[in-house]
């Protein structure tokens, strides 16, 4: 009986292998293009620029990749690598391409969005990308609002090849040329010239900058630390605004370790926090052990765990290596400010909820 029980189940694990193989984060653009040495600078700058990780996260995604001699026309620029970052966002669309649905385009012509688009730095429609079937079953890529001949008279890009497609996931394909537009193209700004206050300001983080302005050390430190590389975690205005009666309890020195609490002195983009295990030191830690906190995976969701309250990831302000800001939904509040709230009160709305109670 045991052999025959064993004879049904094998088949069944099998059965289940298969089904759950396709399941998960399951692509993973660095290592699709590099058993292409062709694409080898292309695949370089997608994961210099950290455009691999925002790939790699998205369920529904189209690479257009460019080979080493499209990419050195587009190094002989001399764009910075903010721009480049740019320009490549033009090649990565926010649905699926494979070649089938290529060759057959509804009325042979549609406009998709890219990750450029996607970031709001593209003025108006600049960030769309047209994609026409054209006579003799070409399929040509064209920048909304770019005419369809290069400035250097070249044709724009046209569609070379599949390189692999895992449908509905992620679509990777070749094009002939760059694509670019006036606005992918327009110089940007270093992390480390941009002002992180107003950053948070203009995005839903003002009480946060406002208390930092206060604080001419805590905006000095944090503007210092962003060329070595610098992770900052800004409480949303409802969060601080629920939090300002304990905040102004503390002790000038208290505010100020606070503030800092709220910095992480390295890069840390979202992938790399959901890999992310065990203690995360912060700009307030002065020894091993003190004012630091735990990252943790939640699915596709990151929290922020200290002995007093857990604090949510619920959008990237900026994330340009050295520099990314993330909107978190509470203050996070250390252990060396305030007494741990006993569970029973952590059920009731926790920390927040009764009132952060002082050391």
């Amino acid at each position: 009986m045991k052999v025959i029980r064993m004879s049904i189940l094998l088949p069944l694990i099998g059965l289940l292998l298969l089904a759950t193989a396709g399941t998960g984060d399951a692509h993973n653009i660095t290592h699709i293009l590099a058993k292409y040495p062709e694409f080898s600078t292309f695949n370089h700058y997608l994961t210099t620029t950290h455009l691999a990780a925002e790939i790699n996260r998205r369920r529904t995604i189209t690479v257009c990749a460019v080979d080493n001699s499209g990419m050195s026309e587009l190094l002989s620029g001399h764009y910075s690598l903010y721009t480049i970052k740019n320009i490549l966002r033009l090649h990565i669309f926010a649905d699926y391409f494979g070649s089938k649905k290529l060759h057959h385009i509804t009325k042979g012509s549609t406009t998709t969005s890219s990750l450029f688009q996607a970031t709001g730095d593209a003025s108006g429609t600049f960030g769309y990308v047209n994609i026409t079937n054209m006579k003799g079953g070409k399929i040509g890529f064209t920048p909304v609002v770019v005419s369809d001949t290069r400035p250097d008279g070249q044709p724009m890009a046209t569609f070379v090849k599949s390189v692999e497609e895992f449908p509905y996931n992620i679509s990777v394909i070749q094009i002939s040329h760059i694509l670019s537009s006036p606005d992918a193209e327009a110089p940007t700004a270093s992390p480390t010239d941009v002002n992180i206050t107003t950053l948070m300001a203009e995005q839903g983080c003002k009480s946060f900058s406002d208390l930092i302005m206060a604080d001419s050390g805590v905006g000095d430190t944090f503007a210092l630390s962003v060329e070595g590389g610098l992770t900052i975690f800004c409480p949303s205005d409802s969060a601080v605004k629920s939090f300002i009666p304990s905040y102004k309890n503390l002790t000038s020195g208290g505010k100020t370790s606070l503030l800092l609490y709220h910095g992480v002195p390295v890069y840390n983009s979202l992938v790399m926090l959901r890999s992310s295990k065990g203690l995360m030191n912060t700009l307030a830690s002065e020894a091993a052990g003190k004012y630091d906190f735990t990252v943790e995976k939640d699915g596709e969701d990151v929290k922020l765990q200290t002995k007093i309250v857990t604090a949510m990831i619920n959008e990237t302000l900026i994330d340009e290596d050295p520099l990314v800001v993330y909107k978190i939904d509470k203050v996070l509040l250390p252990n060396e400010l305030f007494h741990e709230v006993p569970a029973k009160l952590k059920s009731h709305g926790g920390a927040d909820a009764p009132g952060p109670v002082f050391k």
